[in-house]
């Protein structure tokens, strides 16, 4: 059973509240030091104002939370609430969330340990001297990750525009090679048709170091740049949005196959991610939303 220590006397009065059918009321009055006729009278009392607002407030803060797939914690949950006009203070939201049970899927996502050592060659990371970008493609990044579904693993590689942190394409295959990075990197290219200069960054996995990548990059006058060795922050905007995937979509959900995968991760990325799902990196808007503000 849970015990109480102290607390006020309506902190008293619930736990008799949640408890007493099972102990009765009487034990657990003498128990706690509290009269029953104290707390009978407790249990006719109306409501405060204070709690009837914050029944009402919880009704929202459900309400944002169900919409975001269950993927937004307090401060997200927060802003939502701010932005339809409800004032309304931050730590109150965390609190009514905290004790209802509502939380972000935010879990830590597991570093991946190749078990082959990566292919090297000479490159440098352009960002580290670069500006932050002004405007839609003037940087890109893309990654690789790998996802279980059935008995074998697919990978995920996306491409993302670090102005807007929008997923510009991405691609589900059973391998991880040039030969699937190369179809997913041309449709971007055609799809933004980017001015010569734009800096496309990943890390040294060979599957974005092959001479057919570079030679398509170089064909539009794109920069290459790379990871420095050892630093896997350097790519720190897709490191942030895989474990935003894998917290808020994959983890404790297990798919059949790999087209189920490829449905969920069609309406996760191109419906949600794009166009609902707000970053408090750019002001609290979606990344469909944030283009369309800057254009």
């Amino acid at each position: 059973m849970a015990t109480v220590s102290g607390g006020t006397t309506s902190e008293r009065f619930g736990f008799i509240q949640e408890y007493g059918r099972n102990l009765g009321v009487r034990y657990l009055c003498n128990w706690l030091g509290v009269s029953r006729s104290g707390y009978y009278d407790w249990l006719k009392r109306e409501p405060s104002k204070r709690e009837k607002e914050d029944i009402e407030l919880l009704d929202q803060i459900r309400r944002v939370h169900s919409k975001s797939r269950e993927a937004y914690g307090s401060p997200r949950v927060h802003y939502c609430l701010k932005d339809r006009g409800l004032v309304v203070g931050r730590n109150r939201v965390a609190r009514l969330m905290r004790e209802n049970g509502l939380k972000g899927r935010v879990v830590t996502v597991t570093q991946r340990r190749p078990k082959l050592k990566r292919f090297q060659q000479a490159g440098e990371n352009l960002r580290l001297k670069a500006p932050i970008p002004s405007q839609c493609n003037e940087q890109w990044v893309a990654d690789l990750t790998y996802i279980k579904a059935g008995t074998k693993y697919q990978y995920l590689i996306t491409i993302m525009d670090v102005y807007s942190r929008r997923i510009l394409g991405w691609s589900l295959c059973q391998n991880r090679t040039a030969d699937d990075v190369l179809p997913l990197l041309k449709r971007v290219i055609s799809r933004r048709r980017p001015d010569p200069g734009l800096i496309f960054h990943t890390d040294r996995g060979i599957e974005f170091m092959a001479y057919t990548i570079q030679e398509e990059l170089s064909r539009h006058g794109l920069l290459r740049s790379y990871n420095r060795l050892g630093f896997c922050t350097d790519n720190a905007h897709m490191e942030s949005f895989y474990h935003s995937l894998k917290g808020e979509l994959i983890r404790g959900r297990k798919y059949e196959s790999g087209e189920q995968l490829r449905l969920s991760l069609n309406s996760y990325i191109n419906q949600f991610y794009n166009r609902e799902r707000i970053h408090s990196g750019i002001g609290y808007l979606s990344p469909v939303n944030y283009e369309k503000k800057a254009a």
